[in-house]
């Protein structure tokens, strides 16, 4: 790797959220953060390709094979590493840790205190799914992050534990009419990501609601079947 490739290189990491400074290893960088324990290893290639291999396969798409995977153009390199450092930043239990730190010293021995602690839990839920879905509606793409919703799948009541409501695998970003849907029952997302609408969504409301038949979600991994399976047997009502 010439002088020229590495300062490159090292540049993409701390533009996507690996700040700390790159480490030489196995004829490529090891990219690190402060904020996650998780790093990336790549490897430039021929041809202005790259090779990425991650400690956690959650990290990457398309895997050649676990923890693996290929990119062409300084481009999709900085969308890998991107992608990378936002799953790693949201890791299951990684926002329950950050609130049941935040909380350890707040009371909770009235209602409002309660509602206090909830507020917090909340708060940390929106922001790790802003990120992990980059700033986006899910299903229509609005990015106006004020009128986001950071919606539950398993509803937070129906949770048994902190890791369940904060899991940012349980959580979808919505606009405010996919929110209202997706709370009602009224939509839902089935296998493979499509978007369901409920039957007793007439055609004309349809229209008004919707816009446009939304296409499939796309950044839906493993971890999100079986909350969208509890949503599908017990919040949507398909017909």
């Amino acid at each position: 790797m010439n002088p020229l490739d590495r300062v490159r290189l090292q540049k993409a990491a701390a533009d996507c959220g690996f700040e700390m400074t790159a480490t030489d290893r196995d004829d490529g960088l090891e990219l690190r953060s402060a904020r996650f324990p998780e790093a990336v290893h790549v490897r430039l290639l021929e041809g202005a390709s790259f090779e990425l291999r991650a400690t956690n396969p959650l990290l990457l798409d398309e895997p050649i094979e676990s923890g693996l995977t290929q990119v062409t153009g300084y481009g999709a390199l900085y969308a890998a590493l991107k992608l990378a450092a936002v799953r790693a930043r949201t890791m299951p239990n990684r926002v329950a840790d950050a609130f049941r730190i935040e909380i350890a010293d707040l009371p909770r021995s009235t209602e409002a205190e309660r509602l206090v602690v909830q507020r917090v839990g909340q708060t940390l839920f929106r922001a790790a799914l802003l990120d992990f879905w980059q700033g986006r509606c899910c299903v229509t793409g609005l990015d106006v992050a004020e009128l986001l919703r950071a919606s539950h799948i398993k509803p937070w009541a129906s949770c048994e534990s902190d890791n369940e409501r904060l899991d940012v695998f349980n959580g979808l970003l919505l606009s405010p009419t996919m929110d209202a849907l997706f709370d009602a029952g009224l939509m839902t997302i089935g296998e493979g990501g499509t978007v369901l609408l409920s039957s007793f969504l007439s055609a004309d409301a349809v229209a008004a609601l919707v816009m446009q038949p939304p296409g499939p979600i796309k950044g839906l991994r493993p971890q999100h079947a079986g909350y969208l399976r509890y949503h599908r047997a017990l919040v949507w009502r398909g017909s």
